[in-house]
């Protein structure tokens, strides 16, 4: 491939890309056409993509993107894969389709900048999401006030029945 034809190809990725930082790269060189189109098909519906490309032109469209986290597991047959919700909703639907389909090998990625082996893209998968995240957040920020409130209708709730019972004996 000549210069001209790579540059247009590095390119093309780049525009593919976007601003995306965040990578899983897998091996589904050995899955077979059919689970491969079932496993595209289910990433496309999550706004997912799927690139297959040539390692050094994919090493060198990320580098120019200034992702440098992927040059270790770019090496034998590896397909780029990214998008979604967040990274750990992109690790889950990698990791579950690592389960069902033989021959599919997750490789590892990058999250910010950094390097993560095949393990830690599993365990990733295995954590909290961005909206879960959020959600703990929110759960936690209320917590304190819903005790405040609980402790304040207890007490002040007996009081009022105490008054309201004062009163109505002082009525009779």
């Amino acid at each position: 491939m000549g210069r001209e034809v790579k540059d247009m190809v590095i390119a093309d990725i780049q525009s593919r890309i976007g601003d995306v930082k965040d990578f899983i790269v897998v091996d589904c060189s050995k899955v077979d056409a059919i689970a491969a189109n079932r496993w595209r098909l289910a990433l496309r519906k999550q706004q997912m993509t799927a690139l297959t490309v040539k390692n050094s032109v994919a090493a060198n469209a990320l580098k120019r993107k200034g992702i440098d986290g992927l040059t270790s597991v770019l090496s034998g047959p590896s397909t780029l894969v990214w998008g979604g919700d967040d990274i750990v909703a992109l690790s889950r639907s990698v990791a579950k389709w690592a389960k069902e389909i033989k021959n599919f090998q997750i490789k590892g990625g990058t999250v910010e900048g950094e390097s993560l082996d095949a393990a830690a893209v599993d365990a990733l998968s295995k954590s909290a999401g961005r909206l879960e995240t959020i959600g703990q957040i929110a759960g936690l920020m209320l917590g304190p006030g819903r005790q405040l409130a609980g402790c304040l209708q207890g007490p002040g709730g007996r009081l009022a029945g105490q008054l309201k019972t004062l009163s109505e004996e002082k009525q009779a």
